[in-house]
């Protein structure tokens, strides 16, 4: 059976603009919503204006639609309402549901365990450090769960009880009147906000909360060869998880201090030397700082001012360990502002 056009499927002409499209899906997500329209075939007639403006209300599918129709979009739809987690100002279609039913999709919410939040600290290090690499010790301010009643939030030894009014799920249902009929919602119970348990007692220490804030002392280890803004994440080192979810990340900015003689590019390192025009003249056997300490470098004779020479193996460590780069020295040649004519001849 063909597919039906999605134009008409929001009563819209094909060319309609972008306003005229969300307002012809907004009327038709009020008349078939599930929790309004109870006749038979308004729940599939639904599923298929959110799979019409699941491409017509996104430019860029939009005109691909246009240009291939259906066969644009094969896997549209596929198992209900396909992905919809990207549509522009509407911030998916949790927005709209929320504006006509009163919070997330058709106003329902759940209790489910949350993932802790990233967090992020920013570490100044010196050049050498990021060069060869290095450990610190950092302190952070970070949730962690109450050590003294373990996440139970109950004062250890009290009862902890079933909600009596979500019955433990965490979830109340509803039912209002509204000019479109009524309609139903499911919400986070608000005697025990979404634990799905009570208590008389609360822990003594978090005061309820399960869990406490606390200064944490974590190691970082700092590769070789990290750059000036690259980070790094340490897993489960963020805020502890909500109702038994994992804890977050913690990602560290590094910044690396600029060096007094030295600066990077890329693997290398580039430190500029002077001589005099005699030592560029005739060559010559100088010493030159490094990274690890100072080394003879040869000048060639006749050296001209702005010459790179190269040190091999005398620069930074690939950060992912694929070898190491250069030193590149760069020759100014000093020339003197005043010359007897003993220097001339």
């Amino acid at each position: 059976m063909a597919k039906e056009d999605y134009y008409d499927v929001l009563g819209v002409p094909r060319g309609a603009s972008e306003d005229e499209i969300k307002k012809a899906y907004r009327q038709l997500a009020r008349e078939l919503h599930p929790d309004v329209n109870q006749e038979p075939g308004a729940e599939e007639r639904f599923k298929t204006i959110n799979e019409a403006y699941s491409v017509l209300g996104d430019p860029e599918r939009k005109e691909k639609y246009d240009q291939f129709g259906h066969s644009a979009f094969d896997n549209v739809g596929q198992g209900g309402f396909g992905n919809f987690g990207d549509f522009g100002d509407f911030g998916g279609f949790g927005d709209i549901f929320s504006e006509f039913f009163g919070g997330g999709f058709g106003g329902r919410q759940t209790n489910r365990p949350q993932r802790g939040v990233d967090l992020r600290y920013e570490m100044t290090i010196e050049f050498e450090e990021a060069a060869f690499g290095t450990e610190k010790d950092i302190s952070i301010p970070r949730t962690e769960i109450c050590g003294h009643c373990h996440g139970n939030q109950a004062e250890p030894g009290t009862p902890i009880t079933t909600c009596s009014e979500c019955n433990g799920s965490g979830q109340v249902r509803f039912v209002q009147q509204t000019p479109f009929g009524q309609m139903a919602s499911t919400r986070t119970c608000p005697r025990c906000r979404g634990e799905g348990k009570t208590f008389a007692n609360p822990c003594t220490v978090c005061h309820g909360a399960g869990t406490e804030r606390k200064m944490s002392t974590i190691n970082v280890k700092i590769p070789a060869g990290i750059d000036d803004g690259q980070s790094l994440r340490l897993a489960g080192r963020g805020e502890t998880g909500h109702r038994g979810g994992p804890p977050g990340d913690l990602l560290v900015l590094v910044r690396v201090k600029p060096h007094k003689f030295f600066r990077r590019e890329g693997r290398n390192v580039v430190y500029e030397i002077p001589i005099t025009f005699v030592q560029a003249s005739l060559g010559d056997e100088i010493e030159v700082p490094t990274l690890e300490g100072k080394v003879n470098l040869r000048i060639p004779e006749g050296t001209q001012s702005g010459k790179v020479l190269r040190l091999r193996g005398k620069g930074i460590q690939d950060v992912r360990g694929s070898g190491r780069g250069d030193q590149l020295v760069q020759i100014k040649v000093v020339t003197p502002q005043k010359l007897t004519k003993g220097a001339v001849a």
